[in-house]
């Protein structure tokens, strides 16, 4: 647990990193305008921000707006390893460490400071290890909430480190735009506009119930609180369990291609979970908007599942939900999915009629509708692992299997 009134925490976030990878490894690529991707750009180099180039636009547009634009396929393996050697260097300084993507981590340091020093000595330290051993920049923020510190460190890029010093945090906080609130884009931007609103410290001055009713009962008291720093999450070790993840970038503003496309991830990911003999308990799904805005949301369920059946309609549930809730005007550009909180698989026990169950039935672990799609699940991967992934599809998602871009063992970093 975080030092009470003590900047103890840390947010470390590497810099473009699909970019910086590639740039790191060829050197020819150093100071030119670099983006990873194809049809879709995965991440782009500051060089190529300048001129536009943002994640989840695509290639032809980004050629556009750049015509100098170097664009490198994405190598996935070498983002994951690059990206475990961080998290070790991480683990150096403290055990408290929170990996909440590939790119991107909470380290709580309150135990650290009497073998490395203060915790903005300890910032220093690790990004000049990081930079050292590992050839790639990463930017820091320190501060008493984890909700300060990854502003701090949004301030401090690129490649650079902030200090928000206790007492200090509604001075730092209350000047900057509202975009800078995780979740705030574009459109969420224009829509505080329309009241006036266009700093954090305008946000914190109004009234929590005036929020809800501009912005609907859980997104606007969600933001007053965030503005006013109230943010009592303490940093929870990252376990060895992990978590299984695969995304799409590409248009998923429909509803019937939306739903195509979670189903492939979510085969891909039960496939995973189910040849690893594991099981999860989380389901996280991710949206991005066309204002490059980025939002998640998850559930946690009673029980664990792998069944590709049973993740797709719980990722469908909270996705739906968050594109009814903040998507208002704008475009899909890329969904996720995430399975976490994994445990080795465990025997199914059969379900009892108690209260407290999700309704559907699909999600629940030993419920007759969950077993059912469980043993086709078995059934489909014998197929698979005999004759190969492509010799068993679903039909809805048969063609669309190119749509499907970049499945990894982590979520992708977001344009930062």
């Amino acid at each position: 647990m975080p030092v009470a009134d003590a900047a103890t925490i840390l947010h470390a976030d590497l810099d473009a990193f699909y970019a910086s990878v590639e740039v790191r490894d060829d050197p020819r690529l150093r100071d030119l305008p670099v983006a990873v991707g194809g049809g879709v750009i995965l991440a782009a180099t500051y060089e190529a921000r300048r001129h536009g180039v943002r994640s989840a636009m695509s290639g032809t547009e980004a050629r556009r707006r750049c015509p100098g634009l170097r664009i490198v396929p994405a190598r996935f393996e070498e983002y994951v390893a690059s990206s475990k050697r961080v998290m070790n260097v991480f683990e150096r300084y403290t055990p408290l460490v929170e990996s909440i993507s590939i790119d991107e981590a909470f380290l709580d340091v309150a135990g650290s400071v009497r073998l490395f020093g203060s915790p903005p000595n300890i910032a220093r330290s690790l990004r000049r290890a990081v930079r050292d051993e590992i050839g790639l920049p990463i930017s820091v923020g320190v501060a008493t909430t984890k909700h300060l510190a990854k502003i701090a460190s949004r301030v401090a890029k690129p490649d650079g480190l902030v200090v928000v010093p206790p007492g200090r945090e509604t001075e730092f906080l209350h000047p900057l735009p509202v975009t800078y609130l995780w979740g705030v884009g574009p459109v969420g931007e224009e829509r505080l506009a329309r009241y006036g609103i266009s700093t954090i410290g305008q946000l914190a001055d109004l009234r929590s119930e005036t929020l809800a009713q501009w912005l609907g009962e859980h997104w606007g008291p969600h933001l007053w609180h965030l503005a006013n720093n109230h943010d009592s999450r303490p940093v929870e070790r990252s376990t060895g369990s992990g978590s299984v993840g695969a995304q799409s970038a590409g248009g998923a503003t429909d509803l019937e291609v939306r739903h195509r496309t979670l189903l492939s991830l979510a085969d891909r990911i039960g496939t995973r979970l189910r040849r690893k003999e594991r099981a999860g308990r989380r389901i996280t799904v991710r949206v991005r908007f066309d204002d490059m805005s980025a939002v998640t949301r998850a559930v946690t369920l009673p029980g664990p599942i792998a069944e590709t059946t049973a993740i797709h309609h719980q990722a469908t549930t909270l996705a739906d939900a968050l594109v009814a809730e903040r998507g208002e005007g704008r475009g899909v550009t890329l969904v996720g999915i995430s399975v976490s909180m994994l445990h080795k698989a465990p025997h199914i026990q059969m379900e009892l009629s108690l209260s407290g169950l999700p309704e559907d039935a699909v999600v629940r672990a030993g419920s007759t509708e969950n077993l059912r799609h469980r043993d086709l699940d078995a059934a489909v991967d014998r197929v698979r692992n005999r004759f190969g992934r492509k010799s068993v599809q679903r039909a809805v998602v048969l063609g669309s299997e190119s749509e499907v871009r970049s499945p990894t063992d982590e979520m992708e970093e977001e344009d930062r």
